[in-house]
């Protein structure tokens, strides 16, 4: 039953005519635009001043370079200074961000270009890479595909874009490379590292986390199915997962393997992305990718196999468990050594 609030207020909103309803329909939105306008706003704003004043301390710096730990002192006085007007926001910590995000993304580079367009949430993140092009990166992703903080720190330490198998083959024209990494990182799936579980298992576990699968994958793909069946005459054929991506314009399968790479399992995987190409790929779309996850891979059976020649079929080793910095290091410069062979 309702409540004698709730019939009065359905008795208002029935006798408000239509036109007047758009009416405050819209000013809402006017008002709504422009609050999350200032927070942008304010947000640019302030990350324009934090960069500021990074720029302020070096320059001080400078002036007292000829005395011992004048940098240290200086923030450390300058913290207090600032607490007391402005509270806690300027603690000696954020200082030191301060000046290292001036260091980092100095007036002249892409980096500075780039930063009013990312929060300073993330700015903090992408400010501690090393590497230039790495940084740049992930300036791009983000501003471009919105990614969280979570989402961001994920990739980072998953080494998201040393993955990617464009960085790893600079000297092999292939725009498909750039969606395509080697490792993929899965650990989200809650699946452990050579648990002996069966295909099924990690299929399963990769349709329960479909979108953070999806944001692992990269950009530009979504789900099609998963236990695809294809079929000749005679023969039925069921594919492990497959996806579109929008960007290349093609369809991709995945077929999924427990164990190390087979040469059955290319030949398989060959077999498939011909079929899907003859029975299933539509004429506006460019040729199939296939990719096979595979626990492990060896330089030779890749060498000799169609995957060293072929621009459609690709083996990446995937591991259930996010790696270490000098794991994953290890596993890159394997990767080189198979790709980069003639």
């Amino acid at each position: 039953m309702c409540s004698n609030n709730e019939i009065v207020k359905k008795e208002k909103s029935s006798a408000i005519p239509v036109e007047e309803k758009q009416f405050y329909k819209d000013v809402r939105e006017i008002l709504l635009q422009a609050r999350e306008l200032s927070y942008k706003n304010a947000s640019e704003i302030m990350t324009q001043a934090y960069w500021n004043v990074g720029k302020r301390i070096v320059e001080q710096e400078l002036l007292g370079q000829e005395r011992a730990k004048y940098g240290s002192y200086l923030i450390k006085n300058l913290s207090r200074e600032l607490s007391d007007e402005f509270g806690t926001g300027f603690s000696i910590a954020s200082l030191k961000n301060c000046r290292q995000f001036y260091l980092t993304f100095p007036q002249d580079s892409y980096g500075y270009a780039m930063i009013k367009k990312v929060p300073w949430s993330h700015l903090r993140n992408i400010m501690r890479i090393s590497d230039e092009d790495e940084r740049n990166f992930y300036l791009n992703e983000v501003a471009n595909e919105n990614w969280s903080v979570r989402t961001l720190e994920r990739n980072i330490k998953s080494g998201y874009y040393k993955r990617m198998l464009s960085t790893q083959l600079p000297n092999k024209e292939n725009t498909t490379l750039e969606f395509v990494k080697d490792p993929f990182v899965l650990e989200f799936m809650g699946v452990k590292q050579n648990d002996g579980h069966l295909e099924s298992d990690v299929e399963k576990a990769i349709i329960n986390n479909l979108q953070k699968f999806l944001l692992e994958m990269g950009k530009g793909f979504s789900f099609v199915g998963r236990q695809m069946r294809i079929c000749t005459e005679t023969t039925e054929f069921y594919i492990d997962l497959v996806f579109y991506n929008f960007i290349l314009k093609c369809f991709v399968l995945i077929d999924l393997k427990t164990a190390k790479l087979t040469h059955q399992d290319i030949g398989q995987m060959d077999m498939y992305v011909r079929m899907f190409d003859d029975l299933k790929r539509r004429e506006d779309d460019n040729p199939t990718i296939g990719i096979i996850f595979c626990t492990d891979k060896d330089e030779t059976m890749v060498k000799y196999s169609v995957l060293h020649e072929n621009q459609q079929i690709f083996a990446s080793k995937y591991m259930t468990v996010l790696p270490t910095i000098e794991e994953l290091q290890k596993e890159l410069e394997r990767n080189q050594l198979i790709y980069n062979q003639d």
